[in-house]
């Protein structure tokens, strides 16, 4: 008995050969247990070894395989064939960012935004080894696990209508993984990164479309972070007005 079919759509872009991007069709095997990736490797080591694309841990967690599946923004690690029966499956790179080659798209904006809001924590002091851990009540840490679990997968800004329009826009992801550490009772940096969030390519750039959200895999919800640091800018703004730093 024949093995089932289905057809994959990739976008093709060799910057030697192709001044914009073409589409080219390719059969694979439609087997339930397969990915839209493990369609994406059959290509590649049975079909057409000149296709170009990232992946890494086929498990969910590095989120290097981000691509568009279909209009939508997925992990291909985590989006199966199957679900798109009988097909054609059309994958496509990233939207919102350059395209280097086929799938690959050029990262280097999220790259040099990210390290703006200081995504690491933040000590004024740190105390002595031997004074021992910084402890959290699982209370504290429920504060912020939420916002941790981001992979920078960059869905989240392939989805972001902000970004397509605005590049300058800080972005979905930098924003939540800010507010990861603001809310963490063991950092200290909030002050530090307020600037940078509050400017006008910060949190005030988003409208709170929150297809960021839609996009996450990981369920971080950005777009639900960078309303709750609007509430936090503006309460302090409000006290920098009443209070000015120097007379606090």
């Amino acid at each position: 008995m024949a093995e089932d079919m289905i057809t994959m759509e990739v976008a093709r872009y060799r910057p030697e050969l192709e001044s914009e991007p073409v589409t080219q069709s390719y059969e694979v095997p439609l087997r339930k247990e397969w990915a839209v990736l493990d369609g994406l490797n059959y290509i590649k080591d049975h079909l057409d070894g000149t296709l170009s694309f990232r992946w890494s841990c086929r498990m969910g967690i590095c989120g290097s395989c981000g691509m568009t599946v279909n209009g939508d923004p997925q992990l291909t690690c985590a989006t199966f064939l199957s679900e798109y029966a009988p097909g054609p499956v059309r994958v496509e790179p990233m939207r919102n960012f350059p395209v280097v080659r086929d799938l690959i798209v050029d990262i280097g904006d999220f790259m040099n935004k990210l390290p703006t809001v200081r995504p690491w924590l933040v000590r004024t002091e740190d105390e002595p080894v031997e004074d021992g851990e910084y402890l959290q009540t699982p209370l504290e840490m429920e504060e912020y696990q939420q916002y941790s679990m981001c992979i920078n997968c960059m869905l989240c800004y392939s989805a972001c209508p902000v970004y397509a329009l605005d590049p300058d826009f800080v972005g979905p992801a930098a924003i939540a993984l800010a507010q990861r550490y603001n809310l963490d009772s063991r950092d200290e940096g909030a002050r530090d990164r307020r600037d940078v969030l509050t400017s006008a390519e910060g949190v005030w750039a988003c409208t709170f479309v929150g297809e960021c959200s839609t996009a996450c895999p990981k369920d971080v919800d950005p777009a639900g972070a960078i309303q709750r640091y609007k509430l936090t800018a503006a309460t302090n703004a409000i006290w920098d007005f009443l209070l000015p730093r120097g007379a606090r």
